[in-house]
C-alpha cells in the first residue's frame, strides 16, 4: 500500500490564510490576504452595511486596528447563525487566527486582549416546570 501524502494550503500557494472563529451559536470563516489598503467584506456586503452600528464594526474589525500593526488586509467572512453581536465577535475570533497565522509575534499581545480565546458561554436551556432556564413561579406558603 502506498501512503498519500497530505499537502498543506499555505498562503504561498493560495495567496490567502483562512481561519474560523465561533461564538455562541454564530460560526465565522474568514480569508485575509495582502492589499494596499484594509477591506472588510462580510457575506458579500461591505462592513458598514452589515454592521449597523459603529460599535460592532468595531468589535469585528478590532485586531487590525491595534497601534504598532502596520499590514494591510483584503478581507473576506461569510458568517452564519447567532446575533450580529455573536457575529461580530466570531468574525474577530476568526480575524485574530488568522492575523496570528499571519505573523506569530501577534500572538501575544492579541491573547491578552482575549481575542484568541473561544467564548463558549451559550444560552442555557428551559428546564421543564419553570418559565425559562431558571425563573419559576413565586413560591406561595398557602
Amino acid at each position: 500500500m502506498a501512503t498519500a501524502t497530505r499537502t498543506t494550503r499555505t498562503a504561498k500557494t493560495t495567496g490567502y490564510l483562512e481561519a474560523v472563529g465561533r461564538r455562541k451559536t454564530a460560526i465565522a470563516r474568514v480569508r485575509i490576504s495582502q492589499a494596499p489598503k484594509n477591506s472588510l467584506a462580510i457575506n458579500g456586503k461591505d462592513v458598514a452595511k452589515y454592521f449597523g452600528p459603529v460599535e460592532l464594526q468595531e468589535v469585528a474589525i478590532s485586531p487590525l486596528q491595534r497601534e504598532g500593526y502596520a499590514t494591510t488586509f483584503a478581507v473576506t467572512a461569510h458568517v452564519s447563525g447567532g446575533g450580529v453581536h455573536a457575529q461580530a465577535e466570531a468574525i474577530r475570533h476568526a480575524l485574530s487566527r488568522a492575523v496570528v497565522k499571519h505573523t506569530a509575534e501577534e500572538k501575544g499581545s492579541l491573547r491578552k486582549l482575549g481575542y484568541l480565546k473561544r467564548d463558549s458561554r451559550k444560552k442555557e436551556r428551559k428546564h421543564f416546570g419553570l418559565k425559562k432556564a431558571r425563573k419559576a413561579s413565586q413560591w406561595s406558603k398557602r
